[in-house]
C-alpha cells in the first residue's frame, strides 16, 4: 500500500521550493538590471571622455592630450585615412588595431566609442572584462547575504506550517483517542475555516450513528425484556402439560419444548445483560468485589481464591457481578477443574480444563453469538458481554489457551488498565 503524503511536508517543500525559485528569478532579474545599469554608467563616462578629448585632438599637435583618459578608459587620434596619431599610455596595439564605425560598438572583449572633428577621429575604449567585475562586485553584496538568509527562510517555513497545522494534529489526536463507543462531540480548539465543517461534519456523523445505535440497544433490550412473561407462561404451561402427561410421544415433545424454552429464557437473559453492559460508563466511586465474587461463585458451588482483604475496583457492583457470572458460568459449561482467583490488585482469573482453543478461534470469542465449539449449549454471548463491561468499566481482558501453568484448558483474565 502506498505511504499517504504529508500535508505538512507538501507545504514545506511547495513553499520552500516557490521561495527558492523566487529567489533564483529575483537574483537573475538583478543581474540584468545591474549589467544594463552598469553598461549605461561606462558608455555614459566613455562619452564625456570623448567630449572633453575630442577639442584637444582637433589641435594638430596633439600637445595637450593627457597620457590616459580615465582609469580603465583608453583612447586613439586616428587621421582622415585611419592612421593612428597617438594613442593613450598602456594601449595595446590590437586595442585600435581594426578602426571601428561611429557611436558605440562593441568587438572582441572592449566596448568602443567613437567620434570625429575637423578631419580626426577619436576613438575611446573599455575593457569588457571590467563591466563583468564590477557587476559581479556588485551581485556578490547581495546575493552572499541572500544565500546566508535563504536557509533561514526554508526553516522559517517549516517552523510556520508545522505550527499552523498543530490543530490538525490535535484533531487527529483527539479523533485517535476515542473508542469506538465514544460518540460525544469532538472539541478541538483553535481550527481554521477550512477545518470547522470537518469537525462539523464529523460531529454531525457521530451524532447520527449515536442515534442509530441507541435505538438498536433500546430495540434489543426492550424486545428481550417484554419477551420474558410470554416465554414464562409458556414455560409455565408446558410444564403443567408435562405433570398431567407422565408418558408417551406427547410427553418427550413437551420436554424438548420445555429444553428449548429454557434455552430461549437464558438467551433473553443475556440479551439484557448486553444492553446493559453497552450502557455502562465508568464509575468514580471504588466497590469491593470480594464479597461479590463469593456470592456468584456460590451458585455455581466454586470456592474462588478470594483476599482476605477488601480489593477494590471502579466499576459497578451490579456489572462486575455479571462479568464474574458469565466467566464462572462459561468456565463450568465448557471445562473441568473451573479455578477462580481474585487478587489483592483486582485481578480476576477464571480459568477451566478441556480442549485447546486454536489461537484462530480464540482471537474470535469475544464477537457475540461466538462460540469455541459449535455443539456447546452457551449463548455465544458470555465472553461479548463481558468484553463490553470490561471496555466501560476500563479493564484489561485477556484470553489464552493453555491455560497458565497447564497443557491444556482455557484462562481469561481480567485486570486494571493501567
Amino acid at each position: 500500500m502506498k505511504k499517504p503524503r504529508s500535508l505538512r511536508r507538501d507545504l514545506a517543500l511547495g513553499l520552500g521550493a516557490g521561495l527558492t525559485a523566487l529567489w533564483i528569478l529575483a537574483m537573475l532579474g538583478a543581474t540584468l538590471i545591474v549589467r544594463e545599469e552598469l553598461d549605461e554608467v561606462y558608455d555614459s563616462l566613455m562619452e564625456q571622455t570623448a567630449d572633453r578629448l575630442l577639442p584637444l585632438a582637433a589641435d594638430r599637435d596633439l600637445v595637450d592630450l593627457p597620457p590616459q583618459a580615465e582609469a580603465l578608459l583608453f583612447w586613439a587620434v586616428r587621421d582622415e585615412n585611419g592612421t593612428i596619431l597617438q594613442q593613450s599610455t598602456g594601449a595595446s596595439a590590437d586595442i585600435f588595431a581594426v578602426p571601428s564605425p561611429e557611436g558605440f560598438s562593441t568587438r572582441d572583449d572592449h566596448r568602443y566609442f567613437v567620434r570625429s572633428t575637423a578631419g580626426r577621429t577619436l576613438d575611446v575604449a573599455s575593457p569588457l572584462n571590467e563591466r563583468r567585475e564590477a557587476a559581479w562586485g556588485v551581485l556578490s553584496t547581495l546575493l552572499f547575504p541572500a544565500l546566508l538568509l535563504l536557509p533561514l527562510c526554508l526553516f522559517g517555513v517549516i517552523a510556520f506550517t508545522s505550527y499552523r497545522l498543530r490543530p490538525v494534529r490535535a484533531l487527529s489526536a483527539e479523533v485517535a483517542g476515542r473508542t469506538p463507543d465514544d460518540l460525544r462531540p469532538l472539541m478541538t480548539s483553535g481550527l481554521q475555516a477550512e477545518l470547522l465543517p470537518i469537525r462539523d461534519e464529523m460531529n454531525h456523523l457521530m451524532a447520527n450513528l449515536s442515534k442509530a445505535l441507541h435505538a438498536e440497544r433500546a430495540f434489543s433490550a426492550n424486545a428481550a425484556h417484554e419477551l420474558r412473561t410470554p416465554i414464562a407462561a409458556t414455560l409455565a404451561h408446558v410444564q403443567l402439560l408435562m405433570s398431567e402427561v407422565s408418558s408417551g410421544p406427547a410427553a418427550d415433545r413437551a420436554r424438548r419444548i420445555e429444553r428449548e424454552l429454557k434455552r430461549v429464557t437464558r438467551l433473553v437473559e443475556k440479551l439484557l445483560q448486553l444492553a446493559r453492559a453497552e450502557h455502562l460508563v465508568p464509575q468514580d466511586t471504588v466497590t469491593d468485589v470480594s464479597p461479590i465474587l463469593r456470592l456468584v461463585a456460590d451458585d455455581f458451588q466454586v470456592r474462588p481464591l478470594v483476599p482476605a482483604g477488601a480489593v477494590d475496583l471502579r466499576i459497578d457492583p451490579d456489572a462486575f457481578a455479571i462479568l464474574a457470572r458469565n466467566l464462572i458460568e462459561n468456565a463450568v459449561c465448557h471445562g473441568t477443574d473451573v479455578q477462580v482467583c481474585l487478587s489483592p490488585d483486582g485481578t480476576l482469573r477464571v480459568s477451566n480444563g478441556g480442549a485447546v482453543v486454536p489461537a484462530a478461534t480464540l482471537a474470535q470469542l469475544t464477537r457475540r453469538f461466538e462460540r469455541a465449539n459449535s455443539r456447546a449449549e452457551g449463548s455465544g454471548l458470555g465472553l461479548a458481554i463481558v468484553a463490553t463491561i470490561a471496555q466501560g468499566a476500563n479493564l484489561k481482558l485477556e484470553l489464552a489457551s493453555p491455560r497458565h501453568g497447564y497443557d491444556d484448558g482455557f484462562e481469561a483474565v481480567i485486570s486494571p488498565d493501567r
